[in-house]
């Protein structure tokens, strides 16, 4: 008789034996892995939080320099508002002796026989109105008006006959001139 060896047990032990390593292996390498992986979910995690919070002070330094440039906008309209007025007031000081030395002359310009009767101003331009004894009058008022340094470019709006009668025949007039101003550039007035 021939003696068998039966070798299945000790091969079936060895493939337990390898399959208990592996399935060790296995679940070291899983609970590597799963170490690994919370330690990389924690450590983004907390990158992230660090960049919110870096975030979040930039946002509350952004909002305090807005602020701070709402309020300089603000003070630059103030200070534009502010030279404004100081210019239209070095204006009317600078011009308040133009002023009478034109009035001056508007007195000196207007022959006998005509009256002014209202006088308006708007930027530098005159409106005036007023009564003549005759359209020639009016024609002489608008040739001394020329002439004068004060004033320039005469121009007539409207003339018409008025009256009739025992009283004479008179004129009402409505003229623009635009003042000069000489006294203010360098010249000379009369």
């Amino acid at each position: 008789m021939a003696t068998r060896i039966n070798l299945l047990p000790w091969r079936d032990t060895l493939r337990k034996e390898r399959i208990r390593q592996f399935g060790s292996t296995a679940a070291g390498a899983a609970l590597l892995a799963g170490a690994l992986v919370f330690y990389v979910y924690w450590h983004i995690g907390g990158m992230i939080e660090y960049q919110d919070s870096r975030n979040k002070y930039l946002e509350d330094e952004i909002a305090v320099v807005e602020t701070k440039i709402a309020e300089i906008r603000e003070l630059e309209k103030k200070k534009q508002q502010l030279l404004a007025r100081m210019n239209v007031i070095q204006n009317l000081q600078g011009r308040r002796a133009d002023l009478v030395h034109m009035l001056d002359e508007l007195v000196r310009v207007v022959p006998d026989g005509l009256y002014i009767s209202s006088l308006s101003q708007t930027g530098n331009g005159l409106s005036i109105k007023g009564m003549a004894q005759s359209n020639a009058r009016v024609s002489a008022f608008m040739r001394a008006l020329d002439e004068s340094g004060w004033f320039v470019d005469p121009q007539l709006s409207v003339i018409q006959a008025v009256g009739g009668g025992s009283a004479g025949r008179s004129s009402s007039f409505s003229l623009t001139v635009t003042q000069a101003f000489p006294a203010s550039k360098g010249k000379g007035g009369k």
